[in-house]
Formats: C-alpha cells, sequence, structure tokens
C-alpha cells in the first residue's frame, strides 16, 4: 500500500524564520533510513504562503483568478498533487490554471519546492530547474467517491500541453479522506489519531513524504517519527489511489 503523509505549517515557518537545524538533520536521518529500508518514495516541503499562488480556473465565462500569497488556510483538504519543472513561478501559475479547467473548476494551490541549497546544504547548480508542487483541493465529488482516474487524466493532459516549457515530475491522487488520519494536538498538550472523514483541514500544507508499507498501521507508526521530529505541527495520513 502506498501512503503520503503531510505536516502542515507552523507561525515560524510562516514568519519566514531560518529552518530548524535539528529538524533538517533528524528528518534526513529518517528518510535516508527509510530510503534504505524501501519505504520512502518521494517527498519535498513546500515554501511558506507568501510564496505562493492560488489559482481558481475560470468557470461559467469568468476568467481564472490567482491570488497570491500570503494568506490564512481555508479549504487545504487535498484531492491530488503535481509536481513540475516551470521556468518561473508565473509560468507554474498559468499551469495551475490549465489543470484547474481540467478538473472542472477545481482550486490549485502552486508551491515553490524547498531546494537542498535553500537550506545551506549545497550550493545552488547554474541553471538549476525550479519545481513546483501543484496542489488541488478536494471537492465534494471528490470525497464522496473514487475520482483518481479522472485526475489522472488531467495531470495527463498537463504533461502533454506543457511541451518544452517543462516537465510533470510526478502525480498522484488520494483516496478520500474517510480512509485517513490525522495527527492533531489536543487539550493539555496531548496528541491523538483522529479518524476521518475530515470536512475540512484550515491547515496549509507545508511539505510530505511518500510511503509504500504493508499497512495503515505501519503508515502511522512512521508519522508518529516524523511528527515527533517537527513538534506540534499537525499531521494527515492519506492513501494514494493505485496508478
Amino acid at each position: 500500500m502506498r501512503f503520503i503523509v503531510m505536516h502542515k505549517v507552523d507561525a515560524a515557518m510562516e514568519a519566514g524564520a531560518p529552518p530548524n537545524q535539528d529538524i533538517v538533520s533528524n528528518m534526513g536521518a529518517l528518510v535516508q533510513g527509510s530510503l534504505r529500508e524501501g519505504v520512502f518514495l518521494n517527498g519535498a516541503g513546500l515554501h511558506r504562503s507568501a510564496r505562493r499562488v492560488k489559482v481558481q480556473a475560470a468557470t461559467g465565462g469568468a476568467e481564472p483568478h490567482a491570488k497570491p500569497g500570503p494568506y490564512q488556510g481555508e479549504n487545504e483538504l487535498v484531492a491530488s498533487f503535481v509536481m513540475i519543472s516551470a521556468r518561473s513561478l508565473d509560468a507554474a501559475v498559468g499551469h495551475a490554471e490549465t489543470l484547474a479547467s481540467s478538473l472542472g473548476g477545481a482550486e490549485v494551490e502552486v508551491g515553490p519546492v524547498v531546494e537542498p541549497w535553500d537550506l545551506g546544504m549545497m550550493t545552488k547548480p547554474n541553471a538549476a530547474p525550479e519545481r513546483f508542487l501543484l496542489l488541488c483541493k478536494s471537492t465534494a465529488a471528490d470525497e464522496a467517491g473514487d475520482t483518481g482516474a479522472h485526475h489522472a487524466a488531467a495531470a495527463r493532459a498537463l504533461s502533454e500541453r506543457l511541451g518544452d516549457d517543462g516537465a510533470v515530475l510526478a502525480a498522484e491522487s488520494l483516496a478520500p479522506s474517510a480512509k485517513g488520519s490525522r495527527l492533531a494536538s489536543a487539550p493539555k498538550g496531548q496528541r491523538l489519531w483522529v479518524d476521518g472523514p475530515f470536512a475540512e483541514s484550515k491547515e496549509l500544507i507545508a511539505g510530505f513524504s511518500l510511503l509504500q508499507l504493508p499497512s495503515k498501521a505501519e503508515a502511522l507508526a512512521w508519522a508518529d517519527r516524523y511528527a515527533a521530529i517537527l513538534g506540534e505541527n499537525e499531521v494527515d495520513v492519506r492513501e494514494l489511489n493505485e496508478p
């Protein structure tokens, strides 16, 4: 089974504080160990919302609407994502408009991916490509049933339209949140897992990890280790649809 573990933003991140080096080091160790075990498949972090853009596709003859950050969380429940390379944020926003239209007017959030040079781990290579995560937000139809094929078709259509202007690097759709769980803060500083479905999510996504594990219980155990490194960030574990 494949799962996505998503952690949410915190105040320090939104304020533009430099990354906590203990978190970077400990998360790196967890990921490297999980890679060796064949558990970790992919992952990325996103820059704060001040560097993101939310796109609402054109509907009923209206023009597409792009809302630059910073912003507070609204509908942050994710139905699918597409990671792309693009020449600029403006180009990525244009591609997000195409994706949103293919999905029938869904909202798509465009987030620049945090690269190793952003964390001070290496020097930025010359002509390094820019990567962006397009987060497609859930609709009632996504939560009501299996719309994975629809999202996969939209990602394929985007890939075909990109041509030489970029590339689709990864694309996944999520099962309805009824199959998911959330690690949230509770009174007296406790933390507990809450099973879906979730009517909404108000917390912005800060990053994700894709895992291959035999069961959801093992995915939750991995996410517990992940959350312990991060601190108080809310964490969601969602099942991925199979290709």
